[in-house]
């Protein structure tokens, strides 16, 4: 995905958002903001990838506040927000014995709407104890965009590219009905912190190694999955799936630049321009399926 001319402050008003999770230190405040400025100043562009640029604003953001995990607290936060959630999600998947396609469907819902756990986009509100309402309407509401029933045939080798801390406690649940039907998963998750995103901390701390066959990193703390930073084996693994699936908006900005697939992108269009270029309106939740043979 290009970037928009209003990601352009939509960045800034992120790097104000976690510059003050950081410090209450004003002056470095300013001093962070001034400086990621220049960086959005130098590269953006309309032909430049968003999700690119945002890389170099925040860890700008992250260097100049000598701080290389703003959301550390806030990860555990919403980590806490979702275990409180989780058994009442995990009731609603299995209520009257679906069938398979229905189990994975459910499975698939959950975990999209659990990446509402996104902090800082301008507009949108996550506070982690407005979770548990924001869940239930939007399981309530269901997939507007569901291609559940595509991606059933092609779980064999599943790449699965985690998003938030919160959100990958659901993501486990679809992990349960992907190995049910038989298929092999590899998680993928960032090298580094970068905003509220999976490390191999979060995998290590809830286990989450022995629900799936394998875990791979992004090979860095880029926002989404920067091809050039990612490292040979996962690239190789990519191409290699018989299904890609690509969790929260991010991943969505970075993969699209590229004929991966097929890949299901899983994810809330939270914000407008990840909406349009997705042809979608915004609020969604969706599960859609592209690059399919």
């Amino acid at each position: 995905m290009k970037m928009n001319p209003r990601c352009t402050y939509c960045l800034l008003s992120r790097v104000h958002f976690q510059s003050k999770l950081s410090t209450d230190d004003e002056d470095l405040i300013s001093k962070t903001i001034k400086e990621c400025l220049e960086v959005v100043t130098r590269n953006y562009s309309p032909d430049a990838v968003s999700a690119s640029v945002a890389t170099k604003v925040h860890r700008k953001c992250y260097e100049v506040l000598e701080d290389n995990d703003p959301y550390a607290v806030t990860k555990k936060l919403i980590n806490q927000a979702a275990l409180k959630v989780l058994p009442a999600a995990k009731e609603k998947i299995y209520e009257n014995s679906p069938d398979n396609g229905e189990l994975f469907r459910r499975a698939v819902l959950a975990s999209v709407v659990a990446n509402y756990f996104d902090f800082g986009i301008m507009g949108f509100d996550a506070s982690e104890d407005k979770f548990e309402a924001a869940f239930r309407e939007y399981f309530e509401n269901g997939l507007d965009v569901d291609d559940t029933p595509k991606m059933l045939g092609l779980m064999q080798d599943v790449v699965y590219i985690a998003d938030n801390c919160g959100e990958i406690l659901f993501d486990m649940l679809v992990f349960d009905i992907i190995k049910k039907l038989g298929g092999k998963i590899t998680l993928v998750v960032r090298g580094e912190p970068i905003l509220t995103d999976v490390t191999l901390e979060e995998v290590r701390e809830f286990e989450i190694d022995k629900k799936v066959d394998r875990v791979m990193t992004t090979g860095s703390n880029a926002v989404g999955v920067l091809i050039e930073e990612a490292p040979a084996e996962l690239l190789q693994a990519m191409k290699d799936a018989t299904l890609i699936i690509s969790k929260g908006m991010a991943n969505y900005e970075t993969l699209s630049e590229h004929n991966f697939g097929p890949i299901a992108y899983m994810l809330l269009t939270k914000c407008e321009c990840v909406a349009e270029d997705l042809g979608l309106e915004q609020g969604l939740s969706i599960a859609k399926l592209m690059n399919c043979p």
